[in-house]
């Protein structure tokens, strides 16, 4: 009996050693994982409390930043586009142009929208697509509109390009009107096409412009020659009709400017003239003969001579001096002293030679 008792305990021991350590595993798990979630939910509340604390910094800044004239522009801003806009899912491969200056209240809004629809052709069919993206291309002034629109307002774009073209329309601005053309004119020198460049870069400008208008100012402005006659007789009517003309007289033109570079530059009329006046002088002056057979010699220079003749004033220079050769074209390091010019040497100056055999 005593035996019994004295086992028993021990079965119970080990049992209980077995559950005691098979607890502190499990126990030791569920500490862990506790840590665990404790940590990651700090790590949380870390991060929304770092966000809370930049929001109400941000917060702060702007109310400091913004005057309290300007309260009223902080107000909730209204989604103008309908659900059926807004729910729509935007491809995954669209990519918004980026060429497009977004317009801020100066210029034709019309223009505007034409531009933005040509760079978006290809989803010109989707409203909601056209829709999401034209607020991309607004900026100041218009951008601010386009906020203060009435919530679900818009459910297409053709509703979205008129209210927009209709607010700004007083913002139009237009370089010139139809009477600005008449002021166009060709130069002297400039080509049919450098004039009809100019002239088209004008039209552009002009909204609405007639037709007609424009065919006449084009034709008023081309400057009196061979061209202008023609459009007098043929009389184009239309502006297809003028361009074939003018294409056909541009394309001459252009054909004569490349058989000029083929040529050797001419002179001007007024170098060409001066030089045939130099080479007659020139000619007749080269042509003059010794008037001597023989000529005495000289122990001197005949240079050194003329010089100190020219200082007594025995004799004074010629007085067509001037016109014995162009300076221009002359050997510039041979003097002659009794001209006073430069070309060639005063020894070999025939004149100067027939003088001092004068006075010798």
């Amino acid at each position: 009996m005593a035996d019994e008792n004295s086992h028993a305990p021990s079965i119970n021991q080990a049992e209980i050693l077995a559950i005691n350590e098979a607890l502190r595993a499990e126990n030791k798990k569920m500490a862990d994982l506790l840590r665990q979630m404790g940590h990651d939910r700090s790590k949380g509340e870390h991060k929304n409390t770092e966000n809370r604390d930049n929001d109400d910094e941000h917060t702060s800044k702007t109310k400091q930043a913004i005057p309290k004239t300007t309260k009223a522009t902080t107000k909730k801003r209204t989604n103008p586009f309908s659900k059926e806009v807004m729910s729509f899912e935007m491809p995954q491969n669209f990519t918004l142009p980026s060429t497009l200056k977004p317009y801020n209240r100066i210029g034709d809004p019309n223009v505007h929208v034409t531009k933005f629809q040509a760079m978006m052709f290809m989803n010109k069919d989707s409203d909601q697509i056209l829709c999401r993206t034209f607020p991309t291309f607004l900026d100041g002034a218009a951008l601010i509109w386009f906020s203060n629109l009435s919530e679900g307002y818009i459910s297409n774009f053709d509703e979205l390009a008129n209210q927009f073209v209709n607010h700004f329309a007083a913002s139009k601005i237009y370089v010139h009107d139809s009477d600005y053309l008449s002021t166009i004119k060709q130069g002297p020198n400039e080509s049919l096409k450098d004039y009809m460049t100019r002239f088209v870069k004008a039209t552009n400008e002009i909204p609405n412009l007639n037709p007609e208008v424009h065919l006449h100012a084009l034709k008023s402005g081309l400057r009196p020659w061979k061209f202008q006659e023609s459009i007098v007789i043929t009389k184009p009517k239309t502006l297809a009709e003028f361009r074939e003309k003018a294409t056909t007289q541009i394309d001459v033109e252009e054909f004569r400017v490349l058989r000029r570079a083929d040529k050797p530059i001419p002179y001007k009329d007024e170098e060409r003239r001066s030089r045939q006046s130099n080479n007659r002088s020139d000619t007749k002056m080269f042509r003059l003969t010794p008037k001597f057979d023989n000529y005495t010699p000289f122990n001197t220079k005949r240079e050194d001579i003329i010089k100190d003749i020219l200082h007594s004033k025995l004799i004074k220079p010629p007085n067509r001096a001037g016109t014995y050769q162009d300076q221009r074209h002359v050997d510039r390091s041979k003097y002659y002293a009794f001209h006073q010019k430069y070309g060639h040497t005063t020894d070999d100056c025939v004149i100067a030679k027939d003088v001092l055999e004068k006075l010798a």
